[in-house]
């Protein structure tokens, strides 16, 4: 899919319906019914140790209240392409109070056009996004050490680790609004034009859930 923004066609937003992701406890649940009942905000992140889109999803929670998430009767749920049983700690990781759920097989994110793998950063020329607070080897030491050398036990169960997301408005029911497709590690959407395309107020930084 060359368009990062192309909003997936009808077949493919019904096929995904169909798939199922595990919860924090394992659980299966299909996609469908996450976005049956309202508009919803989906974050595929990267792997769970990638310190950039703990970044990113840190900055939701400081800046996206839930009051005016009730308000506009919007949920946002982050999903990563790993293992469920590295969530707990991503949780813990990003302060993050809304649901998070693993897509192992990644067999979400293809159906829904990120089929994109690598590990490059911003372009040469390109201004990088703001939510993009570190730099790139403060970035890798800060994830190796939350990552494998502070949770052991969670290596391998990751994701992979050159599969890129992107950030889609889905909902209520099988329907698409919006889509922006990562083109590399640091191309998450910006935090206030997601929430401006959701109709969702964006507030300062340091907010908290």
């Amino acid at each position: 899919m060359n368009d990062p923004h192309s909003i997936p066609d009808a077949q493919s937003i019904s096929e995904a319906a169909e798939l199922e992701v595990f919860g924090a406890e394992g659980e299966k649940v299909k996609f469908g019914d996450l976005i049956e009942d309202r508009k919803t905000i989906v974050v595929f992140i990267r792997h769970f140790f990638c310190g950039f889109c703990q970044t990113y999803v840190g900055q939701l929670t400081s800046t996206v209240s839930k009051e005016s998430l009730d308000r506009e009767n919007v949920q946002i749920i982050v999903i990563g392409c790993g293992d469920w049983n590295p969530i707990a700690t991503y949780k813990e990781l990003t302060m993050f109070r809304g649901p998070i759920y693993a897509d192992p097989s990644r067999t979400l994110y293809h159906t829904l056009g990120m089929g994109i793998e690598n590990l490059d950063g911003t372009p040469k020329g390109e201004m990088r996004k703001s939510y993009l607070t570190q730099g790139v080897v403060k970035n890798a030491l800060q994830s190796i050490w939350r990552g494998p050398l502070k949770n052991p036990s969670l290596i391998g169960k990751q994701g992979n680790l050159s599969q890129l997301g992107g950030d889609f408005i889905f909902g209520p029911g099988n329907t698409c609004s919006f889509a922006s497709r990562m083109r590399h590690t640091e191309d998450h959407m910006e935090i206030k034009d997601l929430m401006k395309e959701a109709d969702v107020p964006f507030l300062s930084p340091n907010h908290s859930w």
